[in-house]
């Protein structure tokens, strides 16, 4: 699940509070780094979670309105559609995900309000209305629904958000990116592997995981080395006002470049700019690109790098 956009975020917070706290021991920071990785994997687990906790207080709801009202009886067999969505059962038990509950001992039980003002976000949607309203009913339809839920309502969800963030400081950039597997886990959901359906993996492949310890390594050990090509390549900049962010951001994107042949040098320019736009200043990203241009095509020409 841990992919390499996450990885490149998560190296460039680890080795920026490395510099921030004096350039401490590299093996805690490599350690915190895989931590924090570890965290992202908890938040992955724990937003699937999400979902069947919804189902569970929706369901809870239903009980309770049951024998209030003639007109509650009535309907509640037709209510029922949303609280017995096959999809969501499946996940429920599914073994893996259980298998977190069990070890990190995480429920949404503590978020009463959160998970009441969510249901009621997803039954006043056109997408609820419409699912009950069907005239359908298949396990695909099921899986649909919450593919749809959860694009629409739980991505960008402030609500959400303010409980990661009081949960977990490691959370607070994580969920846009984490969001994006919970919606690719959906959709590989199938009803024949039951309770027994694969999550996906921390890492992909120990490829992946090598390229975190390689590419943090290398931006630390090379340091003095990026460092000083920064500088003669700053356009006039005095290095020593340049933000640490962009210093750092650059610094780390050189790891990349000089030490991962196989990466495409657009693609490492694109993501280390796309943290320049989270991360540093309005002016940074054409900074950073200008500078890295510069290092680049000096490499190129000392023949130092063989790359397109």
């Amino acid at each position: 699940m841990i992919n390499r956009v996450l990885i490149r975020l998560k190296v460039v917070q680890i080795i920026y509070a490395y510099y921030q706290n004096g350039g401490g021991n590299l093996d805690t920071a490599e350690k915190e780094l895989f931590f924090s990785l570890s965290k992202a994997y908890d938040l992955y687990n724990y937003l699937l979670l999400l979902m069947v906790e919804i189902t569970r207080y929706a369901n809870k709801r239903l009980n309770t309105a049951k024998g209030k009202s003639a007109h509650a009886e009535k309907n509640l067999s037709s209510n029922k559609k949303f609280v017995e969505n096959r999809f969501i059962a499946q996940l429920e038990g599914n073994l893996q995900l259980n298998d977190f509950v069990n070890t990190q001992k995480r429920s949404w039980t503590n978020e009463g309000d959160c998970i009441k003002a969510l249901c009621e976000q997803i039954m006043e949607s056109d997408i609820y209305k419409e699912y009950m309203a069907s005239e359908t009913d298949s396990y695909d339809e099921d899986r649909e629904l919450w593919r749809k839920i959860y694009k629409r309502i739980i991505f960008n969800n402030s609500l959400i958000d303010e409980v990661l963030e009081d949960q977990s400081l490691y959370w607070n950039d994580d969920k846009e990116i984490v969001d994006t597997f919970v919606v690719k886990t959906i959709k590989r959901f199938d009803p024949k592997n039951g309770d027994k359906q694969e999550l996906l993996p921390e890492f992909k492949d120990e490829e992946d995981k090598e390229f975190a310890r390689r590419l943090f390594r290398r931006a630390i050990l090379n340091a003095d080395y990026y460092r000083h090509l920064i500088s003669e390549h700053s356009r006039n900049w005095d290095f020593s006002r340049v933000a640490l962010m962009d210093v750092v951001i650059m610094q780390i994107a050189l790891a990349e470049i000089l030490s991962f042949p196989n990466i495409p040098l657009s693609v490492s320019f694109n993501e280390y700019l796309d943290i320049a736009k989270l991360y540093s200043t309005p002016k940074s990203g054409g900074f950073i690109n200008g500078t890295l241009d510069g290092i680049v095509k000096r490499l190129k020409s000392e023949n130092k790098l063989n790359k397109d």
